[in-house]
């Protein structure tokens, strides 16, 4: 019997669906895709809309004077790789409706307030006869809110709600990434008839930088250096995020070998230290020689073969 009447009540508030029920019966409305509820959680819930339209009570989903929550909001900001990796405070100028300060969100003028309608007589509800049923609608004159502005406020003309620009200031955490995204609660749009404001959502796009690239907590980089100080070895200094370190080459350092600089990448977002730097080492070949470096490179290239030809013969036991 509940479900025969919850069914009755969605075909009766739906002009079209009680069009087809009147010319075609129930099988006009099977064939347009209405079946009926499905189970207790459909047929309950359309319970909670008929005790709100006939009784005024209940959990209905069109209660007339349930508060609203303003729409949330959404900004993309571009960070360089430094602001993402030490964090930042950044001012962005934003657009959004705003609580009427004339009103305080009421849209009615100062000294005024709304009238109960005329037509509802402040039920928000109108009621209509379909033969044996008495079906109540929300009143197209108030919108289902009961009562109607005479006097509207003239800063938003009774909209309770007016556009305005805002400076609002955003603290970005130090370890953020591109595509992490931050929630400003409150900083969306104003709610209708003073309902509380929805949120500000800042999605983050980090630009690329030249020299580092980012592998979770963790910097890659890599550093060139000469075939001679890979051979002998060298002090040099080296780019962290920052400033510069010492970096010691070991003699025999072989192109692509990995240095790794401890705890000098990204701090952690959660705040439980930092990642690494990792270091590529790329070994240049020189290019324009001078006469004197090329006979050197050749008595080098000699020493060596005369190295290999020596290691042969004592492998072969002195046959080479």
């Amino acid at each position: 019997m509940f479900k025969e009447a919850a069914e009755a009540y969605e075909v009766l508030t739906d002009p079209k669906k009680r069009g087809i029920y009147d010319q075609y019966g129930h099988e006009g409305l099977s064939g347009q895709g209405f079946s009926g509820f499905s189970g207790f959680d459909d047929i309950f819930s359309s319970f909670g809309d008929i005790f709100e339209e006939f009784f005024g009570f209940g959990g209905g989903r069109r209660g007339r004077n349930r508060v609203v929550r303003g729409a949330d909001l959404r900004y993309d900001m571009r960070l360089s790789f430094m602001e993402a990796a030490f964090g930042a405070e950044k001012e962005i100028d934003i657009q959004k409706p705003e609580t009427c300060r004339e009103c305080k969100g009421s849209g009615c003028e100062e000294g005024t307030g709304p009238a109960v309608c005329a037509h509802c007589q402040g039920s928000g509800q109108a009621t209509a006869r379909q033969g044996f049923f008495t079906v109540r609608t929300t009143c197209p004159h108030c919108r289902g809110q009961g009562r109607t502005i005479e006097h509207p406020c003239h800063n938003c003309h009774g909209q309770g709600i007016v556009q305005e620009r805002k400076k609002v200031t955003v603290r970005i955490p130090a370890g953020v990434d591109n595509g992490s995204r931050l929630r400003l609660s409150g900083e969306g749009e104003a709610g209708p008839q003073g309902g509380p404001p929805g949120d500000l959502y800042v999605f983050l796009f980090v630009e690329a930088h030249e020299f580092f690239q980012r592998q979770g907590n963790d910097v890659v980089c890599q550093i060139p250096i000469s075939f001679v100080q890979a051979a002998l070895g060298a002090d040099i200094k080296v780019k962290t995020l920052e400033g510069e370190a010492d970096l010691k080459i070991k003699k025999g350092t072989q192109p692509g070998d990995i240095v790794t600089l401890n705890r000098a990448g990204i701090p952690s977002l959660r705040g439980n230290g930092r990642g690494d730097q990792i270091i590529q080492i790329m070994v240049k070949t020189p290019t324009n020689l001078s006469k004197k470096q090329e006979a050197l490179l050749e008595e080098f290239a000699h020493q060596e073969e005369k190295k290999l030809t020596n290691k042969l013969k004592r492998v072969l036991g002195g046959k080479a």
